[in-house]
């Protein structure tokens, strides 16, 4: 058992992350950021949940890009060969849930 008080947690770098679970090869991993990502496309499917701060999404549709902002509470979800990049403005916590050794 665990708690974890998201919005005090912090990391040393970028994208620094506290593993919080690995449940059949499907991780849950809480991230501190204040820096954007790079554009990626991740082995399988991906929730990408803003718990803090606001990060605006850029992804790809059909070879077009296109962006939406996530605040706090709001939810991206990256389909299997969505290409996205998440751009935080300012300091974000992000929990992320995928499979175990994605990008």
């Amino acid at each position: 058992m665990d708690i974890i008080r998201s919005k005090q947690f912090t990391a040393d770098r970028a994208w620094g992350a506290k593993d919080i679970a690995n449940m059949n090869g499907i991780t849950t991993r809480l991230h501190w950021t204040d820096q954007a990502y790079k554009w990626h496309i991740n082995d399988g499917q991906e929730v990408f949940a803003v718990l803090d701060g606001v990060v605006e999404m850029h992804y790809k549709q059909q070879g077009i890009e296109q962006s939406v902002l996530l605040e706090s509470g709001d939810i991206f979800y990256a389909s299997i060969g969505t290409e996205h990049v998440a751009c935080p403005i300012g300091e974000a916590r992000i929990l992320v849930v995928e499979s175990e050794g994605s990008v």
